[in-house]
């Protein structure tokens, strides 16, 4: 059985694609920290609404007559990163990293990885009691 062919379990891997990327985004800033003119970016928002209009965009028709228009697949790019244009405080070198910005968006974004990774479990765990593998 393929778990990533299941919606569920397919969107729980999309979002943590994004907390994966979003850590790494947020990584290069803190270690960006000291460069002149460095401005920081960060993630657009995770949107589970976006999200699962995706997901039924990328639906294929099948087309089972000769008369029929065939269906055209649709492909989710990477989530796009957005450089922050009013930044909170700007050195005197002209880098606006703000570490304890930084720090706190990081603890938000393993807060949601661990929350992902205890509901993917979960549905797991359900999935294994309904077949009875328990």
């Amino acid at each position: 059985m393929d778990l990533n062919k299941l919606t569920l379990f397919g969107m729980v891997k999309n979002r943590l694609n994004w907390l994966g990327q979003r850590q790494e985004v947020l990584a290069q800033n803190i270690a960006n920290s000291d460069t002149p003119k460095y401005r920081p970016s960060d993630l657009r928002p995770y949107n589970f609404k976006e999200l699962v209009r995706n997901e039924a965009a990328q639906l294929n028709l099948e087309a089972t007559g000769q008369n029929h228009i065939q269906g055209i697949r649709r492909r989710i790019r990477d989530f796009s990163a957005e450089v922050e244009r009013k930044p909170f405080e700007t050195a005197p070198n002209g880098n606006s990293v703000v570490l304890e910005e930084q720090m706190g968006k990081i603890n938000e974004t393993q807060i949601s990885h661990d929350l992902t990774t205890q509901l993917y479990k979960k549905h797991l765990n359900m999935i294994r009691m309904a077949i009875g593998n328990r």
